[in-house]
């Protein structure tokens, strides 16, 4: 088998067309780390590394991880993830060994697939799905402005409305009412709090919610303890998903077995690889739960490999999370489909059936070095949104 010759890190910026504004975080684009692998073939795989709090410190994780990957065959990736894990001790750094090696990961897959010019999805299993639907990402706002983008997500062709609250209740409660009259009594609605509540306010706030029925509620109260998130399902008519709390594999199969939530909405970053993520995701089936495919704000590399292991998945719900609609650009030569609509159908190229534009991501490292991260916390974009710039 081809041996991998070379992989090259290679950190991107690419701005939002909006800011992201939410209990945990005010962003205004992705800073992510491309991973380019080589083999001795020729063949070239292309990954995504999410950059979490700081990009340098998965930068540095992937330059570590390189010794141990390269000379491997691509079809070797779990046995790489393990030996890195075991031996080279990232498992007592999981959160960011994580979000480091599901980029290798990724690209190591993009190589298997062009190597046997077969679709990821289909070395992964095969699809038991013709499409993974995908939901409308609203910007929080005055209610007209709520309003007319549900109209718009409806117009093309959305079912499922994804809002982050926890900010001020009663503002809140005017945007989603505004939001039920929008789109009519069978849109579905999502809240997500990022554990912005205590029990007792979460189960007060769901039941306010609740009038303009609500589909589920994302992390409502903290991940710690489980005890939290058990005793909100518990006393809560509203489903509920945990994202939270799924900082490994670990966490998440004590998570799902702790039957904390309805619905565990996380993806391969959280626990570090495409089949894992596809593993965990089958042990919440078998206990009769649900996932929903998680978004970090990934560009289309990430996007494209995620959506092969989501056409796997038996118990996938409507609404899978995506950032695509609220990019300015891409690193693609072509745009991801869920740019402008919510259902994305079956890809049949080899690997991860996507094309990387390289004079993008030029583009975008020229804009990483000139810019840096697009950190979590833009201090000028917060200043905003306490004024009420956003949404207006």
């Amino acid at each position: 088998m081809a041996e991998i010759v070379d992989l090259e890190f290679i950190p991107v910026s690419v701005p939002y067309v909006r800011t992201e504004v939410s209990t945990l975080v005010t962003r205004s684009g992705v800073t992510d780390v491309l991973v380019k692998a080589t083999d001795s073939d020729g063949r070239v795989g292309w990954g995504e590394s999410a950059s979490g709090a700081n990009v340098e410190s998965v930068l540095e994780a992937l330059k570590g991880m390189r010794p141990l990957v390269l000379g491997r065959s691509s079809w070797d990736r779990e046995a790489a993830r393990q030996t890195l894990w075991k031996k080279a001790l990232w498992q007592y750094r999981k959160p960011t060994a994580c979000f480091a090696f599901t980029g290798i990961d990724i690209a190591l897959a993009d190589i298997c697939g062009k190597e046997c010019n077969q679709p990821l999805y289909r070395l992964l299993g095969g699809k038991v799905r013709d499409f993974v639907n995908h939901y409308f990402y609203l910007e929080p706002g005055i209610p007209e402005h709520v309003y007319s983008q549900g109209r718009k997500g409806l117009e093309k062709g959305y079912s499922v409305f994804y809002l982050k609250v926890g900010l001020n209740v009663e503002e809140e409660l005017e945007m989603v009412r505004s939001l039920r009259e929008a789109i009519g009594p069978d849109g579905k609605i999502r809240l997500d709090s990022n554990g912005a509540w205590t029990v007792k306010e979460s189960l007060r706030i769901i039941e306010r919610f609740d009038r303009y029925d609500i589909d589920f509620v994302e992390q409502p109260v903290s991940q710690d303890p489980v005890a939290n998130m058990k005793e909100v399902r518990r006393k809560s008519r509203v489903a509920i998903s945990a994202n939270e709390g799924m900082w490994s594999s670990e966490d998440a199969y004590r998570q799902i077995c702790a039957r904390v939530a309805d619905v565990y909405c996380f993806s391969p970053y959280w626990v570090g690889s495409l089949l894992e993520f596809q593993r965990l995701s089958m042990v919440a089936h078998y206990e009769g739960l649900q996932v929903c495919r998680h978004s970090h704000g990934e560009l289309g590399i990430a996007a494209a490999a995620f959506h092969h292991v989501s056409l796997t998945l038996p118990n996938l719900v409507d609404g899978s999370q995506q950032y695509a609609q609220i990019m300015a650009d891409d690193v693609l030569t072509a745009p991801l489909p869920t740019v402008s609509c919510a259902n994305w159908g079956v890809p049949e190229g080899p690997g991860i059936s996507v094309e990387v534009d390289e004079s993008k991501v030029r583009k975008y490292h020229e804009k990483f070095l000139s810019h840096g991260q697009f950190l979590p916390y833009d201090r000028a974009a917060e200043a905003l949104a306490v004024t009420g710039v956003l949404g207006q």
